[in-house]
């Protein structure tokens, strides 16, 4: 069948198949335009777990999405296809966690690992593991950009994007990112490992000199390094820490004033990266590091809806940290704010 055949034999209205693609789409990836790529890895996580539950876990929510969006009422039938990520590297993961594990174990008991070779051992091969899964990420997300396909990343913890914004360096000479988090995950090498979803935009920072800046929103919670760090790229990166944006709200000033402040910040070119306890925790509580405060899942909305406006060009994105919990909230959150990420992504 042809896309355009596809289509005409769908209905929108009617309850998503169980054999159904997310979102209950009839699209494979042939006749989809935006192909997402599930990075179900959460090695470094350091508090609680579960993310690397995340793709799987929207997936599932996503047959509750209804399909008529208020935004892009037409965004189904650009098609969306959920691609799969290699056996190999799922098992690769679920070892390097163990043994990230045990570093973290040991760090809590103030043990220097630094004079433990079989703990060094551990974090070398952690640390390979995580590069051999960057290099997966970068290469399979180049296969669907040469197919003219939009991409975008589910994780997953938030380290795994590096790879693909490594190959937006590539694709582009200078680019910006728009980064929604409670965090500003700018430290170097945390717990000793190089690619720590505390890292991301560190190594982000450090690997890749076309990123003209980088625009933080949602923080409050960061440490002194990173703080100084910033400080020193001034020039490429903003922060917006929450408290500093409600101090303004509580002024009197307004949330679509601020959103083009953000926006403004940006160049022509934006790739989004999105960890999910940049929200609110009540709208993912099962997040492995949620903090009070946040932005609202509207602010969220009208903050992206912002950006789309401004014209500017969406090369990709990423939303990450997703981990659903008992009762499947966070999957049902995260499923919808995909689906508005596509949205901006082809909308």
């Amino acid at each position: 069948m042809t896309k355009e055949e596809i289509i005409a034999s769908f209905d929108p209205n009617a309850a998503a198949a169980g054999s159904a693609g997310i979102f209950g789409l009839p699209f494979g990836a042939q006749h989809a335009d935006v192909i997402l790529i599930p990075v179900p890895w959460e090695v470094t996580v350091s508090f609680g777990s579960g993310t690397g539950e995340g793709p799987d876990a929207m997936f599932e929510a996503s047959s509750q999405v209804d399909l008529h969006h208020p935004d892009f009422p037409e965004l189904w039938k650009r098609g969306i296809f959920m691609d799969t990520c290699p056996d190999d590297l799922i098992s690769l993961g679920r070892r390097a966690k163990d043994m990230a594990g045990d570093i973290i174990a040991a760090l809590e008991e103030g043990e220097d690992i630094k004079t433990n070779s079989v703990l060094l051992d551990k974090l070398e091969r952690v640390n390979d593991a995580s590069a051999r899964m960057n290099e997966w990420v970068k290469e399979r997300s180049a296969y669907w950009k040469k197919q003219d396909k939009l991409v975008g990343l589910a994780g997953g913890d938030h380290s795994i994007p590096l790879g693909y914004i490594q190959l937006q360096g590539e694709l582009h000479q200078k680019f910006g990112i728009l980064h929604i988090d409670a965090h500003m995950d700018l430290r170097k090498a945390y717990e000793g490992f190089t690619y720590s979803h505390a890292s991301i935009f560190y190594n982000a920072m450090e690997s890749v000199p076309q990123i003209q800046s980088l625009v933080q929103v949602g923080i409050r919670d960061f440490c002194e390094q990173e703080m100084n760090y910033s400080k020193q790229l001034k020039e490429r990166i903003s922060v917006f820490t929450d408290r500093s944006v409600r101090a303004r709200l509580f002024r009197g000033e307004n949330w679509d004033a601020l959103c083009n402040e953000i926006v403004n910040k940006l160049p022509e070119k934006v790739y989004i990266s999105l960890d999910i306890d940049g929200l609110n925790p009540s709208l993912c509580p099962n997040t492995g590091t949620p903090v009070p405060g946040g932005l609202e899942y509207e602010e969220l909305m009208h903050l992206l809806n912002t950006l789309k406006r401004s014209g500017r060009e969406i090369i990709g994105f990423d939303l990450c940290e997703v981990s659903p919990g008992v009762n499947g909230w966070d999957g049902n959150v995260g499923a919808r704010v995909l689906f508005h990420l596509c949205g901006i992504l082809a909308g």
